[in-house]
């Protein structure tokens, strides 16, 4: 009998996994038109703008593109080995040891990016999720995340380990998003030129 792992056992296995996580990430940053497509709509609130990184890993090569691009970015992740290891990438960047489903900065960021980690959250938590990026959201802020393109569980692989992830139904998502004070952008279901990732790009227009 195939026995499945849980959401609770998602930060234990990326902390076992880090070191390995980061040799085979892919590197040849096929995120970078959707990166640019938020860099779009990222606000210029103050000199220099803040991106909130959650789940950040290790840095590289998400973190790094948006360094060079000019941004000063905040990497929280919930695995204390990933947080070392941004830190070493981007010593210069701030890293913080955090689970974002409690995450309470008490500061605002001009865009909140939470690529391939939000979706490792069960549905309870991401639900929850959508007042914490409010809470982080300074005055247009961009948010994108990646998601699942039905309501369900299913479980995929880190490096060696499985993993569980879900996801709402992209129609829950939308009302998630406008209760909190989010305009929806764009929903992009499995982007062809994005490894068949989904992803969400919204603007914070509330208070």
């Amino acid at each position: 009998m195939t026995t499945f792992t849980t959401p609770a056992d998602i930060l234990p296995t990326y902390e076992r996994e880090a070191a390995d996580f980061q040799a085979v990430r892919n590197k040849s940053l096929f995120e970078k038109s959707n990166l640019d497509r938020m860099l779009g709509i990222t606000p210029r609130n103050v000199a220099q703008r803040r991106l909130l990184d959650l789940g950040c890993g290790p840095g590289a090569p998400i973190a790094t593109y948006l360094t060079d691009r000019g941004l000063a970015v905040t990497g929280v992740d919930g695995a204390a080995t990933m947080v070392e290891l941004f830190a070493a990438t981007l010593p210069n960047a701030r890293a913080i040891h955090a689970d974002m489903r409690t995450l309470d900065l008490g500061e605002s960021f001009d865009a909140i990016l939470a690529w391939n980690s939000f979706f490792h959250l069960d549905q309870d938590a991401q639900r929850a999720m959508f007042p914490i990026f409010a809470a982080h959201a300074a005055p247009n802020a961009a948010l994108m995340f990646t998601s699942g393109t039905s309501d369900g569980e299913v479980w995929g692989h880190a490096v060696k380990e499985q993993v569980y992830h879900s996801s709402l139904a992209p129609d829950e998502y939308r009302a998630l998003l406008i209760a909190n004070g989010f305009k929806v952008i764009s929903f992009r279901a499995e982007d062809p030129n994005c490894q068949g990732h989904s992803i969400w790009l919204a603007r914070f227009t509330g208070g």
